[in-house]
C-alpha cells in the first residue's frame, strides 16, 4: 500500500474519493477528478514505458493545460525529477536550463521547436515530430501506479528568473515537496485551511513552471476546489474574469494588482465576481496601493512574502489589516513551520525591532542550487537560507522589509540584477560608465533606471542600450530611462550614490 503521506499521494486520494466532480475547466471543456486521475495514471504508464522512473530528470516545457498538470503529476509519481522551463528564456537560457541531467523533454504543439529536444529523449503532449506522442500510447487501465518516489531524490528544479544571464536551478527534495505548506492536508495551518476555502474556484493562469502556480492549484484541488483556465477574450484578466468565471481566489503580482485598481477607479462597476482570497505576490506593494486595494475590494487581499529558493516566509492577512491598519507597510506573520532570524553583518542574531538580514528555515526549502557549491555555501548557514533582504522583526510579531543586501530590482515579479544590467549598458562603445537603480513603478512593481556616463564627445543611442540589455538579459532588465551624466556622485563610503542618482530623476 502507498504511503498516505508520501507527495503526491494526497492529491491523488482527493481525486478518487470524489470522481465525478469537476477539476479543472478550459474554456468550454470540464475535467472532472476521476477523469483527471485517469488521465495522470495513463501519462505515468506511458512515461514508465518511455524509461522514466525515479531519480530521472524529465524537463517539462508546454502550455498550460489540464494534460500539461496531469503530466507534472504523473512523473511526480514515478519520482522522477521534474525540471520547470519557463516560456521566453533566450537560447542560451534554454540550453543552459536543460543542461541538468535532464533525460526526456516534454513537449506539446506550442513548444515542440527544434531546440527542445537539446537534451534528452523528445516527448510530447500530442503529436509532434520525431517525438513519442504520450496521449497516443495504449493504455493498460491499470490505473496509476503506486507513488515511487525516493525521500531524498530532487522532485523539482525550479528556477530563479535569470536576470543574472543564466537562472539558478532550486531544487526540492520528494522529503520537503511531503511537508509543503499546500500539499499535505493532514498538517494544513489555519492560514492554509483558510486560503484553501478561498480557493473554491482558481483562476488558474500564467505557467505550471511556477513554483507559485503550482502549490496554488494543489491548495484548490485538496480543497475540494476548481481551477478555471481562462480564454483570452481580448481584456484585463483583472478584473473582467473575476466575473466572467464566478472566480473565488487567485494569485496576482503587484502590476496586474495595480491595473486593476486604475480599471476600478474609471469604471467602479467593472468589479464582479465574488473574491474571497486574492494573494499578491512577487515584488513590493506600496501601503497606500494595498490600503486602495482594501477598500475597493474588501477584506480579501493577503500579500505574501516568500522567495523561490524558500518557498512562502509570511503572509499579511486581512484579519491583520483590521486589527491594525499600521500592519499595511508590513508583510504580515511568518506562517507555521518557519524559523526566521534577523543578524548583523557579522552574522550576530538581532532583538526585536532591529534591523538586519533576513535568514529563515522552512520545511520546504530548496537544497541548494543545482551544480553551484560555491554558490550554496554563501546562501546556506547551518541550515538556514540567506534571504539578501534586509527587515526587522516588530513587537507585534509583523515582519517588515527595508532594503535589500543585494542590488535587485523586482521587476513584473521577477529578480533583475543591477550588476549585469551595468555590464551590458557598459559594453557599449559610446558608454564610459554606467549605474543602475530601482525605483517603485505603480504599473511593474518596480522599474529599472540607468545612469550613464557617455565617452568625452558622444552621446549614445537610448534605442541601441534598449536593445543591447533585452537581447542579453530580457524585456524585464531594459531601463525604463536613461540620464546621461558628466560625473557620478559618491557617497561617504566612496562608492556610487543610487539614492543620489535616484533624486535626479
Amino acid at each position: 500500500m502507498p504511503n498516505q503521506n508520501t507527495f503526491p499521494q494526497p492529491l491523488l486520494d482527493v481525486l478518487h474519493e470524489s470522481p465525478g466532480s469537476a477539476a479543472l475547466e478550459h474554456g468550454d471543456r470540464v475535467v472532472t477528478r476521476g477523469e483527471l486521475l485517469e488521465l495522470i495514471g495513463r501519462l505515468a504508464e506511458a512515461m514508465l514505458g518511455a524509461g522514466l522512473g525515479p531519480g530521472v530528470g524529465v524537463a517539462v516545457r508546454t502550455a498550460l493545460t489540464p494534460e500539461a498538470f496531469a503530466a507534472h503529476v504523473a512523473a511526480h509519481v514515478l519520482g522522477c525529477r521534474v525540471v520547470c522551463v519557463r516560456p521566453g528564456y533566450s537560447a542560451g537560457q534554454l540550453a543552459h536550463v536543460l543542461d541538468t541531467d535532464v533525460a526526456a523533454v516534454l513537449v506539446d504543439a506550442s513548444t515542440a521547436g527544434p531546440e527542445a529536444a537539446r537534451a534528452g529523449a523528445l516527448l510530447s503532449l500530442g503529436p509532434c515530430p520525431g517525438a513519442i506522442d504520450l496521449l497516443a500510447s495504449p493504455a493498460s487501465g491499470a490505473g496509476v501506479p503506486d507513488v515511487r518516489r525516493r525521500p531524498d531524490d530532487v522532485a523539482l528544479l525550479t528556477f530563479t528568473s535569470g536576470s543574472t544571464g543564466n537562472p539558478k536551478g532550486c531544487a526540492v527534495t520528494y522529503r520537503a515537496m511531503t511537508v509543503h505548506w499546500t500539499w499535505q492536508p493532514r498538517i494544513w495551518s489555519p492560514l492554509a485551511a483558510e486560503l484553501a476555502k478561498g480557493f473554491e474556484r482558481y483562476l488558474l493562469f500564467g505557467t505550471l513552471a511556477s513554483m507559485v502556480v503550482l502549490e496554488f492549484l494543489g491548495l484548490c484541488l485538496l480543497g475540494g476546489g476548481v481551477a478555471v483556465i481562462p480564454e483570452d477574450d481580448g481584456r484585463p484578466l483583472f478584473p473582467h474574469a473575476l466575473r466572467r468565471y464566478g472566480i473565488t481566489g487567485s494569485i496576482l503580482t503587484v502590476p496586474r494588482l495595480c491595473a486593476m485598481l486604475d480599471i476600478l477607479r474609471e469604471d467602479p462597476d467593472a468589479a464582479g465576481g465574488t473574491p474571497r482570497a486574492l494573494v499578491v505576490a512577487g515584488s513590493p506593494l506600496p501601503p497606500r496601493r494595498l490600503a486602495e486595494a482594501v477598500e475597493r475590494l474588501g477584506p480579501v487581499v493577503y500579500q505574501g512574502y516568500g522567495q523561490t529558493e524558500a518557498n512562502l516566509i509570511s503572509m499579511l492577512t486581512p484579519a491583520d489589516i483590521a486589527a491594525a491598519p499600521s500592519a499595511l507597510d508590513s508583510v504580515g506573520r511568518v506562517c507555521a513551520g518557519v524559523e526566521i532570524s534577523i543578524r548583523d553583518e557579522a552574522g550576530r542574531e538581532l532583538g526585536v525591532g532591529q534591523e538586519g538580514e533576513i535568514f529563515v528555515r522552512t520545511p520546504y526549502q530548496m537544497t541548494g542550487y543545482w551544480g553551484q557549491p560555491e554558490e550554496n555555501r554563501d546562501v546556506l548557514r547551518d541550515g538556514m537560507l540567506r534571504t539578501r533582504d534586509l527587515g526587522r522583526l516588530d513587537a507585534d510579531g509583523l515582519l517588515r522589509l527595508t532594503g535589500r543586501a543585494r542590488d535587485v530590482i523586482i521587476v513584473n515579479a521577477m529578480v533583475v540584477y543591477a550588476g549585469p544590467v551595468e555590464r551590458a549598458l557598459a559594453s557599449h562603445p559610446d558608454v564610459a560608465e554606467a549605474y543602475v537603480a530601482g525605483a517603485p513603478d505603480e504599473r511593474t512593481g518596480e522599474a529599472v533606471h540607468a545612469f550613464v556616463v557617455p565617452v568625452a564627445g558622444r552621446s549614445p543611442d537610448r534605442d541601441e542600450l534598449a536593445a543591447l540589455v533585452r537581447a542579453e538579459l530580457g524585456g524585464d532588465a531594459v531601463p525604463r530611462t536613461v540620464t546621461e551624466l558628466s560625473a557620478v556622485p559618491v557617497a561617504a563610503s566612496g562608492k556610487p550614490d543610487k539614492q543620489a542618482l535616484l533624486r535626479l530623476l
